[in-house]
């Protein structure tokens, strides 16, 4: 920390000519606002004693280990609900829906390559990897069946666990639709809306998905550029942060303790690792979904896109919340991973 605080005093503040337009990323105002309080005010150690409380656990999962904080229900006969995080976050996603869980057992895994995970060094953590990680690790804890809640990459490895492991999930909650979807999808085959939000999320990906690109296809280069300077890091993940989410969701305290959760463990770099590693996603998912729609998130999906690929037994529409809806809206996100429960109990 004596570090991150020299470097942040010592940053070179850099200037263009948009530094105070909120549409080209982060503003100067903002950024140098939230970089003297994590030099001057700001108290990591505060912040580190909550989380190093949450109840870890180290799982043997195949040939390494998974870290999950693991939150059992004082009912041995509980139901199991599995929470998967997503980028650019962590377990953190969660903190605030785990007090509303308290009557199930709760696994929540430290996605490989993510901040509080066990050290990645080397290839390997595809979203079809760490689905199957996770499914040893949740087997390794004794838990035969399971619901899994998840979004973004979370997401993702969800769906791929159910449509491997059909006789161990027993339903999905989403707040998105596998992203990788709309690059594979058959117009032909959707309905109008759906093709029409085909067409919503070309157009968002060429407004916003820059850092897709870059992450994906040269994460060497943009880890040397985040790893090494914390003002970059806090550029890069706030952006997404606020911009994704409701207006307030974040206080400066939150937003820096999700940064530093990445700065202090050396993981930027590493979280590329979904977005590089190549997906085999399933062609369909017919394991009973319960999809949470967010009006603040990326790309909201409609019914009949969702539908195209899983099996949506319930979709609940929301009035407020966006992409880290766990933390944004937590009542209105575990009511929604209760309605999956009851689905997979039926």
């Amino acid at each position: 920390m004596d570090d991150l605080k020299e470097r942040l005093r010592g940053t070179r503040h850099a200037t263009t000519p948009w530094s105070d337009d909120p549409t080209r990323g982060i503003t100067r105002t903002r950024l140098d606002d939230l970089l003297d309080h994590w030099a001057n005010g700001y108290d990591w150690a505060v912040h580190e004693r909550r989380i190093d409380g949450l109840p870890w656990q180290t799982v043997r999962a195949g040939d390494t280990d998974l870290r999950v904080v693991h939150q059992r229900s004082a009912d041995p006969a509980a139901p199991v609900v599995v929470l998967l995080h997503g980028w650019p976050d962590s377990v953190l996603r969660f903190e605030r829906v785990l007090p509303l869980l308290t009557d199930v057992h709760v696994v929540v895994p430290a996605l490989p390559g993510f901040p509080f995970a066990a050290p990645l060094t080397a290839p390997g953590a595809s979203v079809n990897r760490i689905a199957a990680l996770v499914a040893d690790a949740v087997a390794e804890l004794g838990y035969p069946r399971y619901t899994v809640s998840g979004g973004d990459v979370g997401g993702t490895v969800a769906e791929i666990l159910a449509a491997e492991h059909p006789d161990r999930v027993t339903a999905l909650h989403l707040t998105n639709v596998a992203p990788r979807r709309a690059v594979t999808a058959d117009p032909t085959t959707l309905a109008p809306d759906a093709v029409a939000y085909l067409d919503r999320s070309a157009t968002w990906f060429r407004a916003h998905g820059g850092y897709i690109a870059e992450q994906s296809t040269r994460p060497n280069t943009l880890a040397v550029a985040l790893g090494d300077s914390p003002a970059g890091l806090a550029a890069w993940i706030v952006e997404k942060l606020e911009s994704w989410s409701d207006d307030h969701a974040f206080t400066r305290d939150d937003l820096l303790t999700w940064v530093t959760a990445y700065w202090v463990t050396g993981t930027i770099g590493t979280s590329f690792a979904t977005y590089t590693e190549p997906v085999t996603l399933p062609d369909r998912v017919d394991t009973p979904t319960v999809l949470s729609v967010f009006p603040r998130d990326t790309k909201p999906e409609p019914r009949s896109y969702a539908e195209a690929f899983l099996n949506v037994r319930e979709y609940v529409e929301h009035r407020a919340g966006g992409h880290f809806a766990a933390w944004e809206q937590p009542e209105a996100y575990v009511g929604d991973v209760r309605r999956a429960i009851e689905l997979g109990g039926r």
